[in-house]
């Protein structure tokens, strides 16, 4: 595989320059910053993700107020414990998704956080202690203890977030592939521990974040 300043030099070739590449790349949040993060913000933030998986996002957007109104803004405990009923009832509701699998995911998705809690002491904690170079192993415990956050959905949650990560988008998997780190996809845990061991050497060399290493790479494909 290329070392960074190849990559990098390949994504300003493409763009414009080394200014044109900085003006388009964006930091992740502090450990310090995510852990002051309250405990309903992780939940909300979750939750989005979760309806923006195969929806239009403007969608989802435009009907967030609503979302936050009826989960009581994402109080944790609160949601925790909404009843069967609580969540049938949500059906009726015109103004929000209705989508009965990922409105129970919510549910889940908030005792998933309870436990945490109990564990770390917060959420915020719980996220910012992972370390980058073992962010995979943190999409692995979401994709097992948490609902409906496999695939993409916990990339896109934990990057709107701040969490230092990376996106397994398509350019991003299409760098990945022709720098022969992985096949064709990222999908098993073996292509997904080829990605984190490349991106922690990428990281290592530029100085620089997975989110920007991230960027970087999808800045590098021909679109």
């Amino acid at each position: 595989m290329r070392d960074f300043d190849a990559l990098y030099e390949l994504a300003a070739t493409r763009k414009g320059g080394d200014r044109a590449v900085e003006k388009l790349l964006s930091k992740p949040k502090s450990a310090a910053t995510l852990r002051k993060i309250p405990n309903d913000r992780w939940l909300s933030g979750m939750t989005k993700s979760v309806f923006q998986a195969g929806f239009v996002w403007r969608i989802v957007e435009n009907k967030w107020h609503d979302f936050e109104r009826v989960f009581h803004d994402f109080d944790v405990h609160h949601v925790a414990y909404l009843s069967d009923e609580d969540i049938e009832s949500l059906l009726d509701d015109p103004s929000i998704i209705r989508h009965h699998t990922k409105l129970r995911a919510t549910r889940e998705n908030a005792a998933f956080l309870l436990d945490i809690i109990e564990q770390c002491g917060s959420a915020g904690k719980y996220f910012a202690d992972f370390p980058s170079t073992q962010y995979v192993d943190l999409l692995l415990d979401l994709k097992k203890r948490a609902s409906r956050m496999g695939g993409t959905s916990a990339q896109y949650f934990l990057r709107h977030m701040g969490k230092d990560s990376f996106l397994l988008t398509r350019d991003v998997v299409s760098a990945l592939v022709r720098e022969n780190i992985v096949d064709s996809s990222v999908t098993a845990k073996r292509d997904l521990q080829a990605a984190q061991s490349a991106f922690n050497t990428w990281c290592e060399q530029g100085q620089r974040s997975l989110t920007e290493v991230s960027r970087i790479l999808a800045m590098g494909i021909e679109s």
